[in-house]
């Protein structure tokens, strides 16, 4: 798959600040399992979607996992935005809402019977 995202040397140098200490046996290549899971977040995938590529599906999943309840990926999204001073609040939205256009019951009463007279 030659679409796959990799993180350059630059990138991995200004994120590996935020990482956990590695207690015990080193932990997989960092480089590898945080592509992946850009990878699979950017593209909407399931983890067993993962790429090869990138490494057993289990290992993305439990690293993000393992990293987000430690609330890694929240203090390395807040260091890297408070090291560009930005004065102004910045959001993002990534709500995707999807609905068939039967699936709704504005304007209809119980019985199936419409409101106001509208037929």
């Amino acid at each position: 798959m030659s679409d796959l995202f990799w993180l350059t040397d630059a990138q991995m140098a200004r994120l590996a600040p935020y990482f956990p200490k590695s207690h015990g046996k080193p932990r997989v290549d960092d480089r590898r399992v945080l592509s992946g899971i850009i990878f699979i977040n950017r593209n909407g995938l399931r983890w067993r979607d993962a790429p090869r590529e990138y490494g057993p599906h289990k290992t993305l999943y439990n690293r993000w996992k393992r990293w987000s309840d430690k609330g890694v990926f929240a203090r390395i999204m807040t260091g890297l935005a408070a090291k560009h001073c930005e004065k102004k609040t910045v959001m993002i939205d990534a709500t995707y809402l999807k609905a068939h256009r039967t699936a709704t019951s504005m304007g209809v009463k119980k019985g199936g019977s419409m409101t106001n007279g509208d037929a």
